[in-house]
């Protein structure tokens, strides 16, 4: 990231989740179809996610990773089990409940940007507040520009920038309303090397500055490094979580774990 891009903030971002924990799985199953179709994409899982942590989240392809991240985040339902988000169950909520947590709760960053094309960038960074009627904090809002390096590129279309800025204008959209978690699906997963970096430090600094919490699924060993911790899935179960080390350090985990 360029040097002027960091800056340095304090905000509170998070909610009061039990013992510290803001997300909770608990013996969560995920089935598609049924009969002798029926795939186990999750099979009991439980875990919990400390507030204010960085957590990467790897396996191979159908090992049920992406799977895991859209149930935690409300974007799939369970078929067995319970998640639990700064307190709240949302296994039982219906959809407008559902909906309405996510937009107050949670904060999204996928690999393709998901930026309104007719938008500007400063319009796709605010459009979570805009849905739900509420004006940005003015202060935040310049502040998150500033730290994402957009402040030259505010008023240009997502077709004006590059991946790597619409990417960025994509992390802010997910920190603009301060959000109790931000879940990452592949962010860096259609950028270059350099991009990939630039936003893998956002989402460290997020962690590291803005007391937020980021839950990332992820293919690359340089992305899972820059957490403070690593959940490996094999065939729907979580077979190993710790701290990641370094890149080497991953794929040789990768590697034991076949």
């Amino acid at each position: 990231m360029d040097a002027e891009q960091p800056e340095s903030l304090a905000c509170a971002a998070v909610g009061n989740g039990r013992n510290g924990r803001i997300v909770e799985a608990v013996d969560v199953s995920r089935r598609f179809g049924e009969g002798d179709a029926a795939v186990d994409a999750l099979r009991d899982v439980s875990v919990d996610f400390e507030r204010d942590r960085f957590t990467a989240i790897m396996g191979p392809s159908g090992s049920g990773k992406s799977t895991l991240l859209h149930v935690l985040a409300g974007l799939d339902r369970p078929t067995g089990g319970r998640v639990l988000i700064d307190g709240t169950d949302i296994t039982d909520l219906d959809d407008a409940d559902l909906t309405k947590l996510r937009r107050d709760k949670l904060g999204f960053i996928f690999q393709f940007f998901n930026l309104l094309p007719v938008l500007t960038a400063e319009e796709n960074l605010v459009l979570p507040l805009s849905i739900a009627g509420r004006k940005p904090d003015k202060t935040w809002l310049e502040q998150l520009i500033r730290t994402v390096g957009l402040e030259d590129r505010r008023t240009h279309l997502p077709s004006e920038l590059s991946g790597g800025q619409q990417q960025r204008v994509a992390v802010a959209r997910a920190l603009i309303s301060r959000p109790a978690v931000v879940f990452a699906d592949e962010p860096t997963g259609n950028l270059d090397s350099k991009a990939s970096e630039d936003v893998l430090r956002l989402l460290r600094q997020a962690v590291d500055e803005f007391d937020q919490t980021v839950v990332m699924v992820t293919h690359a060993p340089e992305a899972a490094a820059y957490a403070d911790r690593l959940l490996t899935l094999r065939d729907g179960e979580i077979v190993s979580d710790a701290a990641p080390g370094s890149t080497d350090d991953v794929i040789e985990l990768l590697k034991q774990l076949g």
